[in-house]
């Protein structure tokens, strides 16, 4: 088995770099873009990749800004969120992305049955 080691790595083609076994097959590419953030207050940007920005749409609602758009609206989103202030949480925390664009996705948290804003949130966007 060889070890590969470089600084970067680029696909010929305008997708990301795909791993391969050695029949050829694709067996997994890497994560478009990802985003941990803060969701109460001023919403602010933790770290991420790939993301240019975050819209407050509200309590429990986000808009997603993707800085290098995806090929289409068939990737998949992971989310998830917690109140770091919650020591017993109460109720249920939950997050879903609830619509997809090239350039964005909206997505909101909640706890129990209400909205709520959340701290962290993160998201990692998956596909082409």
């Amino acid at each position: 088995m060889s070890t590969v080691k470089a600084a970067n790595l680029q696909n010929t083609g305008s997708g990301a770099p795909a791993f391969q076994n050695s029949s050829g097959t694709e067996i997994g590419q890497l994560c478009k873009a990802w985003v941990k953030y803060n969701g109460t207050g001023t919403v602010s940007i933790y770290d991420d990749f790939n993301v240019s920005s975050i819209t407050d749409n509200g309590t429990g609602r986000y808009t997603v800004n993707i800085t290098n758009a995806m090929a289409n609206t068939n990737y998949a989103v992971a989310v998830s969120g917690s109140n770091e202030s919650e020591s017993d949480p109460p109720s249920f925390f939950g997050c879903a992305v609830e619509s997809y664009g090239t350039s964005a996705f909206n997505m909101f948290t909640r706890q129990g049955s209400t909205n709520a804003d959340m701290n962290p949130i993160c998201a990692l966007v998956l596909g082409d």
